[in-house]
């Protein structure tokens, strides 16, 4: 964006910076996108009432070059308006219109400040426009990193919260997978399984498939690569879940799981299981 080393706009927004802030307050309540339920008045006059002093600011001494040193404490607070709006729940159109809302006022003073002067006027209303959109963009920027940022985060705790790891008995431990099983999901399978083992000391894990729709050879990488890193920390691991569908597509696809013990359901996997710790469950007779 080129810059103009001596706008004067600047002097708009200092000399009439009052009447301003009035008429820009006014233009975003009138919005279709003002969202008195999610910001107060008193934190959007604020917000309002930094960003025209600091534009100001930066008008004065650095020109419209938005990219400049001089605009950083602008670009600073525009990052902060727009993170705190993507957190509550507001719109991108919502959040850009915190600095497009501000052009009707800012052209409105230009064109009474150029009133005999035309092409002044054309001039520093461009300047103006330009200026206000390039903030505008850097605003919806910001707020789509927030969101995506907050979105990964909510995946993230998904993912934790999908992958739960039971302490079934004294050295023994129960996965249960519901889903869909990926590389992403199989890096935090394993990380929360061997955190598990290292705080209970068992000697046994059982990864249950029984909610996985569908095993394919990508998947079965995945499950072999869990069942490894487990061997590592000295722990045995039984998959169980084997419906006769998924042992007719393992068969098909010619993936070999000889190695690791499976049963078809999580009952008998917890049994085999006691029974390797030298446990066995006895049914309790009646005493009459």
């Amino acid at each position: 964006m080129s810059s103009n080393k001596n706008p004067r706009i600047a002097e708009i927004l200092e000399r009439h910076e009052a009447a301003l802030l009035a008429d820009w307050l006014a233009a975003q309540k009138a919005s279709p996108t003002y969202r008195p339920d999610l910001i107060k008045e008193g934190e959007l006059r604020d917000q309002s009432r930094e960003f025209l002093r600091l534009l100001t600011k930066a008008v004065a001494s650095g020109g419209t070059d938005v990219e400049g040193s001089e605009w950083q404490d602008v670009r600073d607070l525009l990052s902060t308006v727009s993170q705190s709006r993507g957190q509550k729940g507001f719109s991108p159109s919502a959040t850009a219109m915190f600095v497009f809302s501000f052009k009707e006022p800012l052209f409105t003073y230009i064109r009474k400040e150029f009133a005999t002067d035309a092409h002044g006027m054309a001039d520093e209303t461009w300047t103006a426009n330009v200026l206000l959109d390039h903030l505008g963009l850097y605003t919806t920027e910001i707020y789509q990193q927030t969101r995506e940022s907050v979105i990964l985060r909510q995946q993230q705790e998904m993912l934790e919260l999908s992958t739960p790891v039971v302490k079934m008995w004294d050295g023994i431990l129960a996965l249960p997978l519901i889903g869909t099983l990926d590389s992403g999901r199989t890096q935090t399978v394993m990380e929360n399984l061997l955190q598990r083992i290292v705080e209970t000391g068992s000697e046994t894990a059982i990864i249950d498939i029984t909610g996985v729709p569908t095993v394919d050879t990508l998947t079965a990488q995945h499950l072999l690569k869990t069942v490894a890193a487990a061997r590592l920390m000295g722990v045995d691991c039984i998959i169980s879940g084997i419906r006769p569908q998924i042992a007719q597509t393992i068969v098909h696809l010619g993936i070999d799981l000889s190695a690791v013990t499976t049963k078809a359901n999580l009952a008998d996997a917890f049994a085999l299981s006691l029974k390797r710790l030298g446990l066995t469950v006895v049914r309790q007779t009646s005493g009459r």
